[in-house]
């Protein structure tokens, strides 16, 4: 229930009573929040794969920290269009460390990981990020958001294919 009540108080309306885009206020609003909750999952990982990027060791150092500047710079580029397809809803989109901790789902890790437990965790992480991902959808499909739908199928094909790339890492 926390994080419900955070998600609310990250969105606050910024200009709501000259929008009419079709989209009723209340859908809005709702579309707005699940979508900080992704905003906050996605930058929350970006951060630790960054993160990840510059503390990684190990044989495989080279291939991981090319991979993890593939992945962070992939997920750097996808903050903005959610955040602005927030405010393009009507609402202040979140953008303090607080409130990602807050409204994320993925915990970071305490310390420096080995390697192929980057691998995990990060595996896990897109995993995370595809689940909130797949709950904003059915709020946009309803509401007939087609540009939040469209974005959102966009984040789902990239952190699957992410996430499947990753497990394939870790199979013996």
């Amino acid at each position: 229930m926390a994080k419900k009540s955070a998600a609310k108080a990250a969105v606050s309306p910024a200009s709501t009573s000259m929008i009419d885009i079709g989209i009723s206020a209340k859908d809005r609003e709702k579309i707005a929040e699940g979508l900080s909750h992704l905003l906050a999952d996605t930058y929350t990982l970006y951060l630790m794969t960054h993160n990840f990027h510059w503390n990684v060791t190990g044989p495989q150092f080279n291939t991981l920290h090319t991979m993890f500047m593939t992945q962070y710079t992939e997920l750097w580029n996808a903050v903005d269009p959610i955040a602005e397809r927030i405010r393009a809803l009507g609402f202040h989109a979140p953008g303090t460390y607080a409130q990602f901790g807050m409204l994320s789902s993925i915990k970071e890790p305490a310390g420096v990981p080995k390697a192929t437990e980057m691998i995990s965790l990060l595996h896990r992480g897109h995993e995370a990020v595809a689940k909130t991902a797949r709950a904003v959808f059915p709020l946009a499909d309803k509401a007939d958001d087609q540009p939040t739908a469209d974005l959102i199928t966009q984040r789902l094909d990239i952190h699957e294919k992410t996430a499947w790339m990753l497990r394939s890492l870790l199979e013996s």
